[in-house]
């Protein structure tokens, strides 16, 4: 997914929730701060998306414009809707949110996660696919490991999951 699929997700999106602020928990979050995301971060067709005002909307999001779609069929992406729940994310990290807006998403904010509150999240969850994705942040120099080992400390895990989050950080270093 490029940026400019980003920003058509979040203007589409906006208008079916009725909402003019999402919120972009997904992997695809890091098109906020990094526009031209090294390609191997950027294989995902799909956004994590819900309302920031009207959560409960998140299924006409995924009714509307998720996978097997008509928008998936015509654009080749789509948006899942989702909840607050969906990640598991580090204290504070709605005051880290980093905004998309400007023409191309009618002037609807996408607020992304900040980079290391998403590597956290998808660092814990542990797929294949978000170890890659860890890796790959990694490797770009996208994030740090001192403030991924800050934000793990924050983030409400227990113990085995920490402990696996924190090797899998000092492999994707190494």
């Amino acid at each position: 997914m490029k940026r400019t699929d980003l920003e058509h997700i979040i203007r589409a999106a906006a208008e079916i929730a009725d909402d003019t602020e999402l919120i972009v928990i997904g992997s695809q979050a890091i098109l906020a701060s990094f526009p031209d995301a090294p390609v191997d971060l950027l294989v995902s067709m799909e956004a994590d998306v819900y309302p920031k005002n009207r959560p409960e909307r998140a299924d006409l999001i995924d009714g509307t414009l998720g996978e097997g779609s008509p928008f998936h069929d015509v654009f080749g992406y789509y948006a899942q809707g989702v909840d607050e729940t969906t990640a598991i994310l580090p204290r504070g990290w709605k005051d880290r949110l980093i905004p998309i807006r400007n023409s191309n998403t009618r002037d609807n904010t996408g607020w992304c996660l900040e980079p290391h509150d998403l590597i956290v999240s998808k660092t814990i969850a542990g797929r294949e696919k978000d170890l890659r994705f860890l890796e790959g942040a990694a490797k770009g120099g996208l994030v740090d490991l001192d403030t991924l080992r800050k934000r793990l400390a924050e983030t409400a895990v227990d113990d085995r999951l920490r402990a696996s989050a924190l090797a899998r950080f000092g492999r994707a270093f190494s």
